[in-house]
């Protein structure tokens, strides 16, 4: 799921299943045994195939650091200007593999912002995107470092690092772009068994680029690990606790440091939470309801614009939902230009993920419908490519950046396949289409991805309820297509402590994203340490 947050027409976020095109849960979950009060086993094997949420709770790390660690918390960082003005750049080393310390290191990617002043210095702020394979230290560099709310900005040093795999962090790097443009034209709404079968083999060449990349790495890139990796750099940075503010999957990565070091959770905003207790199919079959209530939400504007080439105001969002619907299948026969420089036609899967991209932002809804008039009425699929391309983090040089790859990397360690074979993809399809008849068939077929994972998964389905921990933020928005908002109700509920803040409105995660209402209460946390009433609603 995947996912990261959007601000304003720039990036578009991300779902999970990284896998394909459209990609169906910006999910993560579960932990790997290190940690956690299971491991993965004969009940992690059966929880692939369950729907229901976890009992499990995660466990607690020792309070005392392990002596093996000792020289990883002792580690100074060297700070080096980052050819980013006012930034700060170093790297950290963590363990490759936390049950054996001494078998090799890890090179985090670390910048900050040092606090601007006046005024009392309150430490690090830590933040993370989401994603997984979200670029922290992109967000930190493009927008927390110079965006987040000046008196924020002047309190805090502004901190990032990439996690394990992502970005600057020993990027894993699975294909190359020619091979991705191929990928990502993948058709993932299969007619025969010929189509299913070029389906899965894209998915077992993009496994195995992955798997033969980086082949020790692999096995540890899961979401616990990259918690342990933050706990180091709490400590490096010379804070007692850990403040954070991490959207989307970043809120799972937070929740997951709670979980694990409750006695050291200081200020932590979750926005846009997920649920770790649920087992992968239901994250993404929940996923694709939250999209489909995101379309119908979008549908109903666009009928009232001029512009809107899927209806006008005598149409139902149903009516809406099933004119798209036609015009992916006409693309699935026929593919139309787009004037690309690499000959690339806009398919019925690239037009899936850019609609889905638009779905994020209701600040990208004029795009798209700018984009869909274009392609239906004009056959030119240029603007729909171009939101594609987005959200695929795809430049203009053909090239792409890792966040695909570390996204289903970490998501397929986190937890069992959703699905092993296309049968189950198939048996599955009714209760999909049902949560969206616009993007269900493609987001079961994207949820196939992990099945062939050339690692075994580290983590299952678990609870996390931090007992110990000072008040936690969990943000929901009521509309929130990737992140539905029952998991941020489910995730405040699991949390010992944590406070529900809700978003009445559209658009993936809330904070700075336009309600004085949400930013005034998560800013008077962050400065104050005063958490806002467990239900308060804004809008």
């Amino acid at each position: 799921m995947h996912t990261r947050r959007t601000h304003r027409r720039t990036r578009i976020g991300r779902t999970r299943t990284a896998a394909t095109l459209l990609a169906t849960a910006l999910l993560a979950g579960a932990c790997s045994a290190q940690g956690a009060s299971t491991s993965a086993g004969p009940a992690a094997a059966e929880a692939a195939g369950s729907t229901e949420a976890a009992e499990t709770s995660l466990a607690a790390l020792p309070q005392a650091t392990p002596s093996e660690l000792a020289p990883y918390y002792g580690q100074k960082l060297g700070w080096r200007d980052c050819g980013v003005p006012g930034f700060q750049c170093a790297t950290m080393k963590a363990p490759l593999d936390y049950a054996k310390p001494a078998e090799g290191d890890v090179r985090l990617a670390v910048a900050r912002k040092k606090a601007t002043g006046p005024g009392e210095r309150l430490g690090s702020l830590l933040v993370n995107p989401g994603g997984p394979g979200g670029s922290a230290i992109g967000y930190l560099q493009q927008y927390a470092g110079i965006g987040y709310p000046e008196e924020v900005r002047a309190q805090y040093d502004m901190v990032a690092v990439d996690p394990r795999g992502v970005a600057r962090s020993e990027p894993i790097e699975c294909l190359d772009g020619r091979e991705m443009d191929a990928y990502t034209q993948t058709d993932v709404t299969p007619d025969d068994e010929g189509e299913a079968d070029e389906l899965v083999d894209a998915y077992k060449e993009f496994a195995e680029g992955c798997g033969a990349d980086a082949p020790k790495l692999l096995r540890h890139v899961s979401t616990v690990e990259a918690a342990r990796d933050m706990d180091i750099l709490r400590a490096v940075l010379g804070d007692e606790k850990l403040t954070y503010v991490g959207a989307s999957y970043g809120t799972f990565l937070g929740a997951t440091y709670a979980g694990l070091f409750p006695d050291r959770a200081g200020r932590l905003v979750l926005d846009g939470a997920m649920d770790p207790s649920l087992p992968a199919r239901r994250l993404n079959l929940e996923q694709t309801a939250g999209f489909e209530t995101a379309f119908q939400s979008f549908a109903k504007d666009c009928v009232t614009q001029p512009d809107c080439p899927l209806g006008d105001k005598n149409t139902t969002p149903d009516q809406v939902g099933k004119n798209l619907k036609a015009f992916f299948d006409d693309l699935d026969a026929k593919p139309i230009p787009t004037g690309d420089a690499d000959g690339r036609k806009l398919t019925e899967s690239l037009a899936t993920t850019g609609v889905i991209a638009a779905m994020y932002d209701e600040g990208a809804w004029q795009q798209l419908r700018e984009s869909l008039t274009s392609a239906m009425r004009e056959n030119d699929g240029a603007g729909l490519l171009v939101l594609s391309d987005s959200y695929y983090e795809r430049e203009a040089d053909g090239s792409y950046s890792n966040l695909m790859f570390a996204n289903a990397s970490v998501n397929c360690l986190d937890l069992p396949a959703a699905f092993t074979s296309p049968d189950q993809v198939r048996d599955a399809l009714p209760d999909f289409e049902k949560a969206s008849p616009v993007f269900g068939e493609g987001l079961a077929w994207s949820s196939l991805n992990c099945a062939y994972w050339p690692v075994e998964p580290t983590g299952e389905p678990h609870r996390i309820e931090a007992a110990g921990a000072t008040p936690i933020v969990v943000v929901g928005t009521t509309r929130d297509p990737a992140t539905p908002y029952r998991w941020a109700e489910a995730l405040a509920s699991q949390l010992s402590s944590g406070r529900l803040l809700t978003y009445e409105g559209d658009g993936h995660t809330a904070y700075g994203r336009g309600s004085a209402c949400i930013d005034s209460a998560i800013n008077t946390y962050l400065l104050r340490g005063t958490a806002p009433t467990d239900g308060k609603r804004c809008s």
